[in-house]
C-alpha cells in the first residue's frame, strides 16, 4: 500500500427531516385535531482514530462522504427516524483542518478517539407542535435544516517515541531493522527509504518504545531538495531524536562533521521547535573501524560539533552497541514522560 500522509475530502452531514401537516381522520370524530409529526435529525459525520491504519491512502479514491438525512414526519404524531451518523476511520495521529479557513478542528492522537466534523441538520416541526387554545387546527409546519458541509484537510503525523535523523545511507533503516521487526528497504545507494517506517523496539518483557525512520535529509532540503523535509513533520511528536552519523572512512570527500552540520542546518530551517527537541549523537558503522579508532572518531566529532548531549558509538549492521543504546533510550523515556506539546505538535 502506498504511504500517503495528506488528503483533502468533502464531508456532508444529513439534512433534517421535514415536519408535516396532518389531521386525525376517524369515523365519528369530526374534529380530530392536528397530528403531524416532527422529522428526524440528520446524521452527523465523525472521524474515528483507528490504530489499524497507518496511511491516508484510502482517501485517494474516495473523497466525498455523506451521512443520511432524517426521515420526514408522519401522521398520527409519528416522528421520522433520525439519520445514522457516518463514522470515517482515520489513522491515529491525524490532524484535521478546515480547508477553506485553515482552522484547526481537532487532532486524533488516541486510539478510538472520535471527532465530529459536520453537524447533522435539525428536525422540522409538525403541525401538532403549533396547536394551541386559539389555534385548534394549525396548518403550519417547518422544514428540517440543512446538514453542515465542509472541505477538510487531513494531515497524518506519525506517533513515535524516538525519531531517526541523518543523511541518506547513514544507516537509519539498518538500525530500525536491527532493533525492531520493521523491514524497510535497505541498499547500498542513497534514497532507498521513500516513506516513513515505524518499528516497535522491545527492551524487556514489558518495556518497549516506538521508533520512526524517515527519508534522509540532504543539503537544500529546506528549499525542497530530496524527500526528507516533507516527512520531518512525522518527527514533531517524538520525544527524542537520534542523529545518525556515518563515521566510516570512504574517501577524502566524506566528512562526518560536514554531514552533521548539513542535517542540523536543515533542521533549524524547518522548525526551531523540532531543533530544540532532545537529540543524541549516534556514530554508526563502527564495525568498519578498529574499536579504539571508532571511539576516537566519535569523540572528535562530538568535540568539533560542541556536542554536550549523550553520544553513542554503534554498528547497526552487526548490532554492536545497540542494546546499550536501547536501554539508555528506555530510561530516558521513563524519566521524561510525554507532555501535551509532544502530542499536539
Amino acid at each position: 500500500m502506498k504511504f500517503v500522509d495528506e488528503a483533502r475530502i468533502k464531508v456532508m452531514a444529513g439534512d433534517g427531516g421535514n415536519g408535516i401537516v396532518s389531521f386525525r381522520r376517524e369515523k365519528y370524530i369530526p374534529f380530530g385535531g392536528p397530528n403531524g409529526g416532527d422529522g428526524g435529525d440528520g446524521g452527523s459525520v465523525l472521524l474515528r482514530a483507528d490504530p489499524g491504519l497507518n496511511t491516508l491512502s484510502d482517501f485517494r479514491y474516495k473523497r466525498a462522504f455523506a451521512a443520511p438525512r432524517g426521515q420526514n414526519g408522519m401522521g398520527r404524531d409519528m416522528t421520522g427516524h433520525k439519520g445514522d451518523d457516518l463514522i470515517i476511520p482515520v489513522p491515529v495521529g491525524t490532524v484535521v483542518r478546515d480547508a477553506d479557513t485553515g482552522e484547526l478542528i481537532g487532532d486524533l492522537t488516541l486510539p478510538g478517539q472520535l471527532l465530529k466534523v459536520a453537524q447533522g441538520g435539525y428536525h422540522g416541526l409538525g403541525n401538532a407542535r403549533f396547536k394551541s387554545s386559539t389555534n385548534r387546527a394549525p396548518r403550519q409546519c417547518t422544514p428540517g435544516t440543512p446538514g453542515e458541509q465542509r472541505m477538510l484537510e487531513l494531515e497524518l503525523k506519525l506517533l513515535a517515541d524516538v525519531g531517526l535523523l541523518g543523511l541518506p545511507n547513514a544507516g537509519k533503516s539498518t538500525l530500525i531493522s536491527r532493533v525492531s521487526q520493521a523491514r524497510p528497504k535497505i541498499a547500498d545507494y542513497p534514497f532507498t527509504t521513500l516513506h516513513p517506517n515505524l518499528g516497535v523496539v522491545s527492551v524487556g518483557p514489558l518495556d518497549s518504545f516506538v521508533m520512526a525512520d524517515i527519508p534522509g535529509l540532504i543539503e537544500g532540503a529546506a528549499d525542497g531538495a530530496g524527500l526528507g523535509l516533507r516527512f520531518l513533520k512525522h518527527l514533531q511528536r517524538t520525544r527524542l531524536l537520534l542523529h545518525i552519523i556515518d563515521i566510516a572512512p570512504v574517501d577524502d570527500t566524506h566528512d562526518p562533521f560536514d554531514d552533521a552540520r548539513t542535517v542540523l542546518e536543515e533542521l533549524d530551517k524547518f522548525s526551531a521547535e523540532l531543533a530544540d527537541k532532545p537529540r543524541w549523537l549516534v556514530c554508526n558503522k563502527s564495525d568498519l573501524l578498529l574499536p579504539e579508532e571508532a571511539d576516537a572518531r566519535c569523540a572528535a566529532l562530538a568535540a568539533a560539533l560542541g556536542w554536550e548531549g549523550p553520544r553513542y558509538c554503534i554498528s547497526a549492521a552487526s548490532g554492536a552497541g545497540t542494546q546499550t543504546l536501547n536501554k539508555a533510550i528506555l530510561q530516558h523515556l521513563k524519566t521524561h514522560p510525554a507532555n501535551n506539546s509532544d502530542a499536539n505538535a
